[in-house]
């Protein structure tokens, strides 16, 4: 009887709270649902009239209010889970080790997708935007030549290139950077989280942070595109390296967390208040190409508004609601960067290859999004079960055993 009660003691446990020694299962399922809906966003691309390597001939804006419901912070979140999982990351290794360790982890499946998986999507772009007419074969030489002749006009194609796995670079980047303060700080997380919690006390949690974006939108977005190029994108650093930063410094603080949960509501209803404005700015004004001076700057304080609002409401839905671990989430959580590394080339190749069949966009849509969540699993089936492989897709350890 004691044993039972013990046992059932430690169950209930469990499922009353999503943290555990090692494992913070609100973030695993924040960073898997984030990801998942990076594939649904992408696949979206093909139709909606924005610029992207291949375009369906139906593309239009009919589905960009909903692509835009997700603009303004589905990176983010990502780059704030990233910050978080540091965090954990740093309580059992050192900065050297940390070095080491996400070296190994991001940079090989990068190089190794710039050279292998990102090929097929440069194929496809060059021969649907630049008429190119050699086969795949010639194309993957030239491409590891980092030929620069791909052009149109004064446009030319760069590759080698990483494509969507920017995203990649970009945390191996502020990673090493974080792991050099830590080196030189020891204590330096402790001391800001302190802080940080002191100063995002109530209602600043979701005032602050989004005031901090609103100057870096206000500042930076008119003088530095986006182009994920890294050497020249600092609009893109400013925000991305801000969320992970706080990521890292809130991951071990229960206030925030608990803050976050407690504001989720009102997060959410800002967030949908700004991407309605959002939506009518971008996608229904008549005045599109000129708006006034005061309206532009004001779209961009809404902007980071969304931007962080969503992020909080996120973070606080999924600590209320993750309660209990799932075999779900276990392969998933192992999952979700193969299936981040291989999804965009399955979109563009299966959209070529889908194209002759001229179907109906919305069932097209749905076939698409079926063929690359397939390709997706399959590749993770294929990966996990073979050791040399593993590390190319972002994996560690040894293959599983029969």
């Amino acid at each position: 009887m004691a044993r039972r009660l013990w046992i059932t003691g430690r169950i209930l446990r469990a499922m009353a709270t999503p943290f555990a020694p090692d494992r913070r299962l609100d973030l695993d399922w924040i960073r898997i649902a984030a990801f998942l809906l990076l594939i649904a966003y992408h696949v979206g691309m093909y139709y909606v009239s924005w610029d992207w390597h291949v375009k369906s001939p139906a593309a239009s804006p009919a589905i960009e209010p909903l692509m835009l419901l997700v603009n303004p912070w589905r990176l983010g979140v990502l780059f704030l889970v990233s910050g978080a999982a540091t965090a954990f990351i740093v309580a059992k290794l050192a900065p050297g080790a940390l070095a080491r360790s996400r070296s190994w982890r991001l940079l090989v499946p990068l190089v190794f997708s710039m050279l292998v998986i990102v090929v097929p999507q440069s194929y496809f772009e060059v021969v649907e935007k630049g008429g190119y007419t050699g086969s795949f074969w010639e194309f993957w030489g030239r491409y590891l030549r980092a030929d620069r002749t791909f052009c149109r006009g004064a446009d030319c194609l760069v590759v080698p290139t990483w494509n969507h796995l920017w995203f990649v670079a970009y945390l191996w980047v502020y990673t090493m950077a974080l792991a050099a303060v830590l080196a030189w700080k020891p204590g330096f997380r402790e001391r800001a989280e302190r802080k940080l919690e002191a100063a995002l006390a109530g209602w600043r949690l979701l005032v602050v942070p989004a005031l901090v974006l609103a100057v870096i939108r206000i500042a930076l977005v008119g003088r530095f595109g986006s182009t994920h190029a890294l050497v020249d994108d600092w609009y893109n650093h400013a925000q991305y390296f801000t969320v992970f930063a706080f990521g890292f410094l809130a991951a071990r603080s229960p206030a925030i967390w608990e803050g976050m949960e407690r504001l989720r509501w009102p997060a959410l209803l800002a967030a949908l208040a700004s991407w309605g404005f959002l939506a009518w700015y971008f996608l229904f004004r008549d005045d599109l190409n000129n708006p006034p001076e005061a309206l532009r700057l004001f779209q961009r304080v809404v902007y980071a508004i969304d931007q962080w609002t969503a992020m909080v409401a996120a973070c606080g839905f999924a600590r209320r609601l993750v309660k209990a671990d799932s075999p779900a989430r276990r392969y998933l959580t192992d999952a979700i960067f193969p299936f981040y590394i291989v999804h965009q080339t399955a979109i563009i190749a299966f959209a070529v290859w889908l194209r002759p069949l001229a179907l109906p966009p919305a069932i097209e849509g749905l076939l698409l999004l079926a063929a690359t969540a397939a390709a997706c699993v399959a590749t993770y089936e294929l990966v996990r079960r073979v050791g040399w492989l593993r590390p190319l897709f972002g994996l560690k350890g040894a293959a599983p055993r029969a």
